[in-house]
């Protein structure tokens, strides 16, 4: 209860809000980024595989519509986009990444003293690596039922482990998750924090989001028709807001839950 009325008092529904629309409009040009380095490398066909990867978590009443727009954008493959188009793509990513530095800063009660172009680099340093590890995880995602194909024909008595496929599927998506969350707890906000103390916020976050995903998807499944009553062409991109707003507000609590446990241990005799 601490960790949510400082949430409240932190402005938090307001930092959820920047951070789901700055979201939003990072993921296009972190896209078309991706499709650009991986058409660099002669690797067209993962830009769709990434594009699965990232919405593998979300419900697919919201998955649905916004891929749909997302594969409209990337159809052409943009190698014209690594010459000065990457850079106002890479820059605008790593708007995202400073949006979640502030929602992070504000719930942990630090102020930031770095200066801001070197947050900046590093916020842009974390959408190339992230490029880079998704293009990576897409390839063996890619390679992974090539291999257990050639496996069968060696040793046909794993047909009835298919599943173990599936399985690595999610599990990749599962370490794209803890991985981001990792790394935005432990390096994105002012100071440094050990691994004990941010490990409970962001168990709650992934608690809350598989909730908060189920409970969404089947709030869609009854009521969708309303969002297109309402806001008619707009409503994908409303329902992805509406969606990201609702992690955003999770994500910044798992902060704020990390803190407020650090001040209970603080105060014990």
């Amino acid at each position: 209860m601490d960790a949510f009325w400082r949430f409240v008092e932190d402005d938090g529904w307001a930092i959820a809000s920047h951070i789901a629309l700055s979201a939003l409009m990072s993921l296009f040009p972190f896209l078309i980024f991706v499709t650009a380095l991986a058409a660099f490398f002669d690797f067209k066909n993962l830009a769709d595989e990434t594009v699965q990867l990232l919405l593998e978590a979300w419900p697919s009443q919201v998955a649905g519509p916004i891929g749909h727009e997302i594969r409209s954008v990337l159809t052409r493959v943009r190698t014209d986009a690594l010459t000065f188009g990457v850079m106002l793509a890479v820059y605008f990513s790593s708007n995202g990444i400073e949006s979640l530095r502030i929602g992070l800063n504000r719930a942990y009660g630090v102020r930031e003293t770095r200066p801001w172009y070197l947050l900046r680099l590093e916020s842009i340093g974390y959408v190339l690596v992230g490029a880079g590890g998704l293009l990576a995880l897409s390839f063996l995602v890619v390679l992974g039922p090539v291999l257990w194909l050639a496996a069968l024909k060696w040793v046909p008595a794993l047909q009835p482990f298919g599943w173990i496929i599936t399985f690595l599927r999610y599990a990749a998506t599962s370490v794209i998750l803890v991985v981001a969350l990792l790394v935005a707890h432990m390096w994105l906000p002012a100071g440094r924090r050990r691994l004990s103390q941010v490990a409970p916020g962001i168990l709650v976050t992934l608690a809350l989001w598989l909730m908060a995903g189920a409970a969404f998807g089947r709030y869609l499944a009854e009521f969708a028709g309303n969002y297109v009553t309402t806001y008619a062409g707009l409503a994908s991109v409303m329902i992805a807001l509406v969606f990201l707003y609702t992690t955003a507000s999770i994500f910044v609590y798992g902060g704020e839950l990390n803190a407020a446990i650090r001040r209970a241990r603080e105060q014990r005799p």
